[in-house]
């Protein structure tokens, strides 16, 4: 996929290897030996198991040395913590979640593209009431997925034909034709956020609004979700209208100069 990609010029291998190791891990839910690591990857085995002993030296990943395999490690989670607490973003969106989940009675979430393909759900907020659609911090979605995807297509400025291969390897409980998927990326590029009326979830009404970035480009977006018997006419207006002037706000003024 490729929505708005910076280009690296000089990775530092040994860096890209670690995250890689890292990703791994969290992916298979379970301890894995070097040599699944490496056949996974395609890393040589030597230099994984020189990579995966450093990463256990600072907490980054656990060895459990009778069984001679690894997993994450805890400190992790103090970076998540610290991330949670330190990330002007976060800090911020924290805030906005909390005031529309009240405002509207709607679960909230703000999320971070994580690379170029997934998104990963950074803030929480549930409405005070008996029923309320459960979002879990870290959890980590297709980048094109719902009205989130709706807004990173069009804040990207691409040929929506050119995500055809992303958009047919998403998981819809009721799939839209690539039609009417191209149609709401338009409407979110005209309208500053977007709408998924049961199409990714059934039932469920996910609205979405991006939150753009100094140097141009999105990566954050501002996300609300609720009964879609609940989410209509003037109350799904007033959701879109907060939902994007929230997202405005926390939107940082646009520069075309890269420091």
């Amino acid at each position: 996929m490729n929505i708005a990609t910076q280009n690296l010029r000089k990775p530092v291998v040994a860096v890209q290897r670690a995250v890689q190791i890292m990703r791994f891990l969290g992916s298979v839910q379970r301890p894995a030996g070097v040599n699944e690591v490496s056949r996974a990857l395609g890393i040589v085995p030597s230099t994984c198991q020189h990579i995966l002993k450093t990463l256990d030296h600072d907490g980054l990943v656990s060895e459990d040395r009778a069984a001679k395999k690894y997993q994450l490690g805890p400190t992790l989670l103090r970076f998540a913590r610290d991330m949670v607490g330190s990330n002007d973003f976060v800090r911020n969106a924290q805030g906005v979640l909390d005031r529309m989940a009240g405002t509207h009675q709607v679960t909230t979430a703000a999320v971070w593209r994580e690379g170029t393909d997934r998104i990963i759900v950074v803030a929480k907020a549930h409405a005070p009431a008996n029923f309320s659609l459960h979002v879990n911090i870290g959890s980590r979605f297709p980048a094109l997925t719902s009205a989130i995807g709706h807004c990173f297509a069009a804040a990207g400025h691409l040929d929506p034909d050119y995500l055809r291969t992303d958009f047919d390897e998403l998981q819809w409980q009721n799939q839209p034709d690539f039609e009417a998927w191209k149609d709401d990326v338009a409407f979110a590029r005209a309208n500053g956020y977007a709408v998924d009326a049961g199409y990714y979830i059934g039932g469920i009404t996910v609205v979405a609004a991006p939150v753009h970035e100094a140097v141009g480009g999105c990566t954050r977006a501002v996300v609300a979700l609720g009964l879609s018997e609940q989410l209509k006419g003037p109350a799904l207006d007033a959701l879109a209208r907060d939902l994007k002037s929230n997202a405005d706000a926390l939107s940082e003024p646009y520069s075309e100069s890269v420091v």
